[in-house]
């Protein structure tokens, strides 16, 4: 099983179109030393050749073409995409979607009420329903492992997934109406993904603490965990927000109950950090904060970044 990481910001990318924060400016004008990055998106893929994309990024369409395994294989039309998997109902987990409507069998998979969110609230999504045949939706089991049975090994492993609730807030765009009526467990999720004895866990988005989580994080091999912010405080201080990193549903890096404290330095795989906003200076190679990360033994997630399981 190989994981690579196509996006690794945080919703906006790095720099971000339209910000002047000091790591956007230092950045554009050479004086950071850091890389660009499109937003969040990983690939799964078997040894078939087989792949899934975890979520759906808003950049998907340029990550697609920079990845030669994701190419067409051959004339007039195909991809080895054989599904999406979502992780939340956000924008920057669903937008993708809209890339993928070139009338290419799709299969995405969700929990209902993510479903739901992105059927129900968004008629645009229906453009999925043009592909022949149709996007095929299937519903996320809780808390159990279930084969992903188009990925599957020459050995015949097939590729397991494990869903594991970590929020209950959904996004703000979804009305009040449909929002009472959807079970709190399913609006954010990790994955966890395994293949033999190998086991990858994908959260983006930790809204909070949790002690399944971190029994997960030291089974697993390889883990890419939320690294949006540095500081609780951090999109106040830097003036482009009002809401402090748990408000929006990320627990900060730093910080009593931060996730360097929550996960300390016992561990039995590799670390990274993914989805990184472009305030983080963790972005700065040269910022203390840069190395107090690395020396807590976490990697910092860039585009192209690839793991062999």
């Amino acid at each position: 099983m190989r994981v690579t990481v196509l996006g690794s910001a945080a919703g906006g990318g790095f720099p971000q179109w339209n910000c002047a924060c000091p790591n956007c400016s230092r950045f554009r004008a050479g004086g950071l030393r850091s890389k660009a990055r499109s937003q969040a998106q990983v690939l799964v893929s078997a040894d078939t050749g087989e792949c899934y994309l975890l979520s759906a990024s808003p950049d998907l369409r340029t990550q697609v073409i920079s990845a030669p395994l994701l190419a067409p294989a051959k004339p007039p039309r195909g991809t080895p995409i054989s599904g999406v998997l979502l992780t939340s109902a956000d924008v920057d987990s669903v937008a993708g979607l809209l890339h993928l409507r070139e009338f290419q069998p799709l299969h995405i998979y969700a929990t209902p009420s993510v479903r739901r969110i992105v059927l129900e609230e968004n008629r645009i999504f229906r453009v999925l329903d043009r592909a022949d045949p149709p996007a095929v939706w299937h519903d996320f089991p809780l808390n159990t492992w279930f084969p992903l049975a188009a990925v599957s090994s020459a050995s015949g492993e097939s590729v397991r997934c494990r869903v594991v609730p970590l929020g209950s807030v959904y996004p703000d765009y979804v009305s009040e109406g449909l929002r009472r009526s959807l079970p709190p467990g399913e609006a954010v999720i990790g994955l966890l993904l395994a293949q033999g004895s190998k086991q990858f866990f994908y959260a983006p988005a930790l809204p909070g603490n949790s002690e399944v989580l971190q029994e997960w994080e030291r089974s697993s091999d390889l883990c890419l965990f939320d690294g949006t912010f540095w500081d609780e405080n951090e999109l106040i201080s830097a003036g482009v927000g009002s809401k402090t990193a748990r408000e929006i549903g990320h627990i900060p890096l730093s910080g009593a109950g931060g996730l360097l404290e929550e996960f300390g330095s016992e561990k039995r795989g590799r670390r990274v950090l993914i989805h990184i906003n472009n305030t983080n200076p963790i972005l700065d190679e040269e910022s203390p904060e840069y190395r107090e990360v690395r020396d807590a033994g976490w990697e910092i997630a860039y585009d192209g970044m690839e793991f062999e399981l």
